[in-house]
């Protein structure tokens, strides 16, 4: 079998370098933040430029619609693949083809045309990338960074996808006032600059594989034989599915929001600069509450945070109130995140990995195109604040659910420890329960 990252390094005196110090999990860190990033620019584009281009919210809902198709068509599949294939080299095309896709968008805009379908299917393609190369480097993190980094390595990822959410609404804000087809062509050269750092990696992103590929079918069952054992994470799922529905609803809803109160796309930038920073916030004290709070706890009060701060959201258009609020919901959700994220890895067999988060995936937010459709509807008939209040309301009666879900409180007792130097350390739950 293929040595781990823990048995090909470390220092003389048998201790491992500091993280800060892993040259290869440095240069995926950078190259996937990067692709976040542009992924980030380009998603935030889309609904200003078809709102502010057309003016049409049900076009906007189509694109969104298109954006998040992938989630549903491609999550299982890559799940899959991700398992089967070098998981560097298929990082590696889906930079290449980011690059391909968004430099066509950002073409076609140079050139003073715009079609719906294009940005359709460009949403599509960039989105199906997106999914292949979220699950491969999640899966590769255990194999460049030694096992007691992974706790630090997590937390990390999770605090780079933040501030690429940070950094990203307001960078296409920005560049889109500068001209209509910048923040895809940032976009383009996001992929180009992950390509860059990814080349240099030569270390295995997998362990060896000791069993010859299977019908897709059959590795899919595994999958989700696997996730299904797990009550809890299956209830979970299933909420989180429903609350990502609702945050496809409100998204849309702000940027509506914003527009009417006479905002611009800046504006809608600025709400996301401030709301990026309680994600950042929430990620790096992860750890903290990790070894404080249990899932179940964490799962429910997320929820509950989340429909109490959207509330307010329905009587204002101020882009610092509602960044300031979305920092609340970003903070509890990416604690949630970092918490889900430590266990699922631990847990789960290196060569399930990509099978596994695909399926976990697939049942959290494959219904998010429904969602952003159903935002551009509801949108159209109800109106920007009334739709945000209809958000909210959802949101209480799912946390309520939860409260009362037997297979979520099943896991009460379920907690997760990490050790006090930032690594990992043991897991304590039940046989059968997980977080998702």
């Amino acid at each position: 079998m293929e040595e781990s990252a823990a048995e090909k390094s470390g220092t003389g005196d048998g201790k491992p370098p500091p993280l800060r110090k892993n040259r290869d999990f440095l240069r995926l860190w950078i190259g996937a933040g990067s692709t976040l990033l542009g992924t980030g620019v380009a998603t935030t584009a889309y609904p200003l430029l078809i709102i502010w281009f057309t003016g049409s919210e049900v076009g906007a809902g189509l694109v969104g619609f298109a954006a998040m198709l992938p989630r549903l068509l491609v999550q299982l599949p890559a799940g899959v693949l991700v398992d089967r294939w070098d998981r560097r080299r298929l990082m590696i095309s889906c930079d290449v083809l980011g690059l391909a896709t968004m430099g066509s968008v950002a073409a076609a805009l140079i050139a003073g045309r715009f079609w719906l379908p294009h940005i359709m299917a460009a949403a599509f393609v960039q989105g199906s990338a997106a999914i292949f190369y979220r699950l491969a480097e999640r899966a590769a993190v255990r194999n460049v960074v030694e096992p007691g980094h992974l706790s630090a390595a997590l937390s990390q990822n999770e605090a780079r996808g933040q501030a690429a959410a940070l950094v990203g609404q307001p960078t296409a804000g920005s560049l889109f006032v500068a001209a209509k087809w910048l923040p895809f062509a940032f976009a383009a050269l996001s992929h180009l600059l992950a390509l860059v750092t990814l080349l240099p990696i030569k270390k295995k992103f997998q362990l060896q594989r000791a069993a010859e590929p299977r019908r897709i079918r059959t590795e899919l069952a595994e999958g989700f034989a696997w996730v299904w054992r797990q009550r809890f994470v299956r209830d979970a799922s299933v909420l989180i599915a429903l609350t990502n529905l609702v945050f496809q609803v409100l998204g849309l809803a702000l940027v509506v929001l914003i527009k009417d109160g006479g905002g611009s796309p800046m504006a809608v930038g600025t709400m996301g600069a401030v709301a990026g920073v309680g994600g950042i916030v929430g990620a790096l004290t992860g750890s903290w509450w990790i070894k404080r709070l249990t899932p179940v706890a964490t799962l429910i009060g997320t929820v509950l945070t989340w429909a109490a701060l959207m509330t307010p959201m329905a009587f204002t258009a101020n882009p610092f109130i509602l960044g300031g609020l979305y920092a609340g919901m970003n903070y509890a959700a990416a604690l949630m995140g970092v918490a889900g994220g430590l266990y699922q890895i631990q847990i789960t067999p290196d060569e399930m990995q990509g099978r596994v988060t695909s399926v976990g995936a697939l049942l959290a937010s494959g219904a998010n195109s429904a969602g952003a459709m159903a935002g551009g509807f509801l949108l159209a008939a109800l109106g920007a604040s009334t739709t945000v209040l209809a958000a909210a309301g959802a949101m209480f009666a799912m946390a309520v659910g939860a409260a009362l879900s037997p297979g979520i409180r099943s896991a009460r007792d379920i907690s997760l420890v990490t050790s006090t130097d930032g690594g990992s350390g043991d897991t304590k739950t039940p046989e059968g329960e997980g977080m998702p």
